[in-house]
Parts: structure tokens; sequence; C-alpha cells
């Protein structure tokens, strides 16, 4: 079968040097696992680190991608939740499944925890003809989802929603600030936060703003203008009128960091949250610890999610309450381009999908 390889890797992010479609054998399925096609994969911006080799030295030869949707083909012999024909999207968090934090409901948590596509391999991930993965790393497709949304929502909207519903702990009418409401996580956590009837603020470059609002967000701020938290604080002020409450941000909802992080601390409300699941400016941080200890702020840590909360973000997929933003679509011999669109960003709203050839 065809597969996206690299045999090297390549720090300074020229991925046509690297990159190449291969043929390598077709998976046979363990017990446990469950084999299905490729009708649909996402990036993500863990392929990138692991084309650079940093922060972790992915095996190699690599197949890179975390995030794939498509038919079921072949089941193992103790495979008892699918058959044949079913429409399953991957689930990426790899877990013991048997180590006290898997089996208190945190496989994040699981200290054996690895990311599929990410830190497997050699040559196990998304980008490949067929894909093979444990039965309890898969999830059904609701009818009305497509194989490009179920792919687009399979790590983002996991991360958000674990985020926002399983950190946050978010409760309908809260007010909400999602930062990079433009990317991937982003546009998924617009949609919770409108599905628990929260007040969102958005934040995003200014050709996006009218996107995020388009998504449900109800102001949008561009965060690139050095007075873009005055504005959002403006914003939160007009809100709390209409609320009899005092201004500020309940929850604010980051995967920026650096650049932004202090000035999201100032923003929010007594006794509010700021939950994080990344950090794309970087991870050195200047922090005023005045807004956490005397506003007594939570500071929540996130990475991605359970199969459980898959399952949910899925099922409102199914009812079309939230919905995947689709930047672009790529095939394999094009895997170069899509993953340098992905790092510059420029342009990009949603995720990239990615295809071998005739899917």
């Amino acid at each position: 079968m065809k597969a996206v390889v690299y045999n090297e890797y390549a720090p300074d992010d020229n991925y046509a040097k690297i990159l190449k479609v291969q043929d390598i054998d077709e998976p046979k399925p363990k017990s446990d696992e469950v084999i299905f096609t490729n009708k649909a994969s996402a990036l993500n911006y863990n392929d990138i680190w692991g084309m650079r080799g940093v922060p972790v030295a992915v095996p190699l030869p690599h197949v890179s991608g975390s995030d794939v949707a498509g038919d079921v083909i072949a089941v193992g012999e103790d495979v008892t939740n699918f058959k044949v024909g079913d429409r399953v999207v991957s689930h990426s968090n790899l877990s013991c499944r048997v180590c006290k934090a898997c089996t208190d409901g945190r496989e994040f948590d699981c200290v054996k925890r690895q990311v599929w596509g990410f830190q497997t391999g050699p040559l196990w991930g998304a980008y490949s003809e067929q894909i093979h993965l444990p039965e309890v790393n898969v999830s059904k497709i609701p009818e009305g989802v497509s194989y490009d949304d179920a792919a687009a929502a399979s790590m983002t909207l996991l991360t958000s929603w674990h985020m926002l519903v399983g950190r946050a702990k978010i409760q309908p009418g809260q007010t909400v600030l999602i930062m990079g409401g433009g990317s991937g996580v982003g546009s998924f956590g617009i949609q919770i936060a409108k599905l628990y009837n929260c007040d969102v603020i958005a934040t995003a470059s200014p050709d996006k703003l009218d996107k995020c609002k388009e998504l449900g967000a109800d102001y949008a701020v561009d965060h690139r203008q050095d007075g873009w938290s005055k504005e959002v604080f403006k914003i939160s002020k007009e809100i709390a009128k209409t609320k009899g409450e005092a201004p500020g941000i309940d929850v604010a909802f980051d995967h920026i960091g650096q650049t932004h992080f202090n000035k999201q601390l100032q923003l929010l409300k007594y006794g509010a949250s700021l939950v994080s699941c990344g950090a794309t400016t970087g991870y050195d941080a200047q922090i005023d610890l005045r807004h956490i200890f005397f506003k007594g702020i939570n500071v929540l840590g996130s990475t991605q999610g359970t199969k459980a909360e898959l399952d949910q973000g899925l099922y409102w997929m199914g009812q079309g309450k939230i919905k995947a933003a689709i930047d672009s679509t790529y095939t394999f011999e094009q895997a170069a381009e899509a993953h340098t669109k992905m790092l510059t960003g420029k342009g990009m709203f949603g995720k990239i999908i990615m295809k071998p050839e005739g899917a």
C-alpha cells in the first residue's frame, strides 16, 4: 500500500526533501485490532515536530498522522464492537488501560501514553492507505458526519472538549475567551462554548474574525493588535451589564502561550480559570503571580482527552450542533505543500485534510 514516509529529519523545515510516497506492507490485524481504509486524514502540528526530530526523536522510517477516518475492512478475532463496513475514526491517545490513571478515567495521564502517529513507529501512522489500531482506539462515525469532518475532529475536537468540559468544567451563561479561534482547536472551542450557551469572545488575525463569528462567536477581536486585551475587557463589561455581574472572563481557552498568556490572566474574574493545551508562540511566558493568588485563579493544563469525550463530541457533530472547519484538501503527493501551509498558517482557517489518490 502507499504511505507518506520520511527516513530522515528536516530541522530546516524542508519537507519536500524528506517526504516521499512509498510502498509499505499492508497491515494484518492483531487479535484486538481493527483495520480500515483512509478516506480522509488531517494534519496536526505534531507532524511538524516529528519531522524536525524535536522535541521528540520519533522512530524512523516514519509515517506521520494521528487523525484518520475510513471504512473497516478487517477485524481481529477478539474484536466485538466493530464489523467490516463500519465507518470509523481514530482516537490517537494510546494508553495501557490498566494503570491507576487509566482505570480512573484519566488515560491522558497514563505514564505509558503515546500519541499515535507521532511517537509510534516505525511506519505506523495515519498517512497510509490502510490503518491498523486497537479496538479501544477507534470510534464509530455518526450518521450525517462525513469522513472529512470526522478526520478533522479526531484530535482537535477531542482536545477542545477536554479543555472546556473535562478540565474547565464550563457552565451555561459564562463568558468564555477563545484564543486563536481560527485554528482547529479554536474553531471547535467556539462551538462547544456556544453549545453550553456561553457568551463567546474569540480572537484571531484580522482575516479570520468574520469566520469566527460564522461559527458562533458573539464577538471577535484582532489579537495581533497591542490593545487586544483592552478591547476584550471592554466587551466583557458590556456583557456583564446584561447579567448584573462583574466584568471579566470566566474561562480563557489558550494554546497561544508566551505572547498572550499574562494578558489573559489579567482578564480573568475572581475564581476564574485559564486552560491551556499548548504554546505555539513559545513556552517562556512572563507571569505576574498576583493575578493568580490574589484572584484565586485556576491555571489548568490539558492534553488530548478520553475516548468517551471524543464520542461525546462526535455525538453533537451528528446532531448538527458542531461542525468541522476545513481549510483545504491535499493528496499524499502534495504532503510537503500541505505541511508548509500548516507551518506558515498564512490565510489558513480550520484543518487541512490529506487523502490518498482516489480516496
